[in-house]
């Protein structure tokens, strides 16, 4: 489990098609100064994505990608250099800043526009259709990992805004309308709509 509060940056180092071709095992170069201590076998979410470590080195870590997950996710856009938001499990007793965030992602969504507004930006977004009802005024919503709360809602599209801070130390700050992001959605809000079709 994890918050959705961003604790760092990482950029692909290298991808290695593996399984055939269809997966893919990547090499995420880390800010975080104990990332040799990661144990093997641990939860890392990358732009969102509960992924497992399977090696780790002094300042990178090395993880597995399905063919699943690689056709549901942005990840498989991926390419050496390219950064996302990293964030490691929540522990027992931690602060929890954001909202309870699985890292299972639920769909790609859309970068609509990006307006000033005062001391931010307000950003609109699309999901899938299917996605939509799940998404509500003042909810939380994941969006590339980062725990969100949602301003308006109007059918598929949505807006949240961004102060500079996080733009600054998340992926907020390479994004620009037409990009794709990870959104997952509210576990309260799935389990919510889930009791009401068995009603």
């Amino acid at each position: 489990m994890f918050t959705g509060i961003v604790t760092g940056m990482g950029r692909v180092r290298e991808l290695t098609p593996i399984g055939a071709g269809t997966d893919m095992r990547l090499v995420i170069g880390s800010p975080w100064t104990d990332t040799a201590a990661i144990p093997i076998g641990a939860s890392v979410a990358c732009a969102g994505c509960c992924l497992t470590a399977i090696a780790v080195g002094p300042d990178w870590f090395a993880v597995d990608a399905s063919a699943e997950t690689l056709s549901k996710t942005t990840l498989g856009q991926w390419r050496p250099g390219t950064r996302m938001n990293l964030e490691r499990p929540l522990r027992v007793g931690d602060e929890l800043g954001g909202h309870i965030v699985s890292g299972h992602v639920d769909g790609v969504g859309e970068v609509l526009s990006i307006t000033p507004e005062n001391g931010s930006g307000r950003w609109l977004f699309r999901v899938p259709e299917p996605l939509a009802r799940f998404i509500a005024p003042k909810g939380s919503v994941a969006i590339d990992g980062v725990s969100l709360t949602t301003n308006e809602v109007d059918g598929a599209t949505f807006g949240v805004n961004i102060i500079p801070h996080t733009s600054a130390v998340t992926t907020f700050g390479d994004l620009r309308p037409g990009d794709r992001v990870n959104i997952e959605i509210d576990t309260v809000a799935r389990y919510v709509a889930r009791l009401q079709e068995w009603r």
